[in-house]
């Protein structure tokens, strides 16, 4: 067990619900545990015999990572009859996510892929101190959109030079991407620009009042908050083509890949050219496998009630679920998926 008492005293001061939960947490504390999160390695029932709560750590309340994590909470619920209780948190998101992931605040937290790799390899955010985090599925993909004020006179990432730019939330994942992207075209994060880290609410009120230049925005498509910019600015703001900054990023880390922002996913005179970066699902390497397999299987099984509230959900792929690496798969996600894809 990674817990010491001081974490233990942490979470209780936190909610009794998350640490209720964490079962390591809670037999640390002397309190009774409501279900087994520690993985004991046994036969793999895709079964949750007794009452459990899952806290989801998602993201920005206007983004993709809250409206998905708040729809799959309910149907986790729903799908167990309630013996699942599961609850979707608003955080700052990836690095944010992952810290109190392993802390025990949360039992389940959405991450972009490369900093999930980060944290499995101990670099960037993370360095020297490699974390106990698994994923249960590789999900849908996150378009870098990067959306300047046309009298901001940026046209480019190296336009953003002294400019008031927002890098995203602290601890998110928007905020690496944004750094490396202000790094890759020569700018110190720290010093060459006005970098505000804002939530994405706070950032889009800043570009409509003419309070922020310019921002980096990591989510899925269409992300509700840049489709409230856009169409209440559309003639004050443009995106910008980050795509000359590809072969930097990749450098950085393979995870970053070409992609494309359709343009009729917010109504653009034509398409924008993108790094994209994959979505993770991730837990704990402790947690209980069966827990684990059940929360696959939902995500899965009810795939069609979550595109119906977010249709980022569309790109869930069972295809491609298990394309995790370098962060391990879990056991029990991996017995869901072959019970779902038995052909992979």
């Amino acid at each position: 067990m990674r817990m010491t008492d001081m974490r233990c005293a942490t979470r209780v001061v936190a909610g009794f619900a998350a640490l209720a939960l964490t079962g390591a947490a809670a037999t640390g504390c002397g309190g009774r545990q409501d279900a087994p999160s520690a993985d004991s390695g046994g036969d793999i029932t895709c079964e949750v015999s007794s009452d459990t709560r899952v806290s989801i750590a998602t993201g920005n309340s206007t983004g993709v990572y809250f409206s998905l994590g708040n729809a799959y909470a309910e149907q986790v619920s729903a799908a167990t009859d309630g013996r699942v209780k599961a609850t979707a948190a608003e955080t700052g998101a990836s690095v944010q996510n992952i810290q109190q992931l392993v802390s025990g605040s949360y039992q389940l937290a959405f991450s972009l892929a490369d900093t999930a790799a980060d944290a499995v390899e101990g670099k960037a955010g993370f360095e020297g101190d490699k974390q106990p985090i698994q994923a249960i599925s590789r999900i849908y993909p996150n378009y870098t959109q990067v959306i300047a004020r046309k009298d901001s006179g940026i046209a480019s990432v190296a336009d953003m030079r002294g400019k008031r730019v927002s890098t995203g939330s602290p601890g998110s994942g928007t905020e690496v991407i944004a750094n490396r992207l202000l790094e890759s075209a020569g700018l110190n994060p720290a010093s060459d620009v006005a970098a505000q880290r804002l939530d994405l609410t706070k950032t889009v009120d800043g570009m409509k009042d003419g309070s922020i230049d310019a921002l980096f925005w990591s989510g899925g498509l269409p992300t509700p908050g840049i489709t409230d910019l856009l169409t209440s600015a559309r003639d004050e703001v443009a995106f910008v083509d980050i795509s000359p900054q590809l072969a930097a990023m990749s450098e950085i880390s393979p995870a970053y890949e070409e992609g494309v922002i359709p343009a009729a996913t917010y109504q653009l005179p034509a398409d924008v050219k993108t790094i994209v970066v994959p979505n993770l699902l991730l837990v704990r390497d402790d947690i209980d496998a069966n827990l684990a397999c059940v929360l696959t299987k939902t995500l899965f099984e009810k795939k069609p009630e979550l595109e119906q509230v977010i249709s980022a959900a569309k790109g869930i792929n069972v295809e491609t679920a298990r394309d995790t690496e370098p962060v391990p798969l879990n056991r029990g996600a991996e017995y869901a998926l072959d019970q779902l894809n038995p052909a992979k």
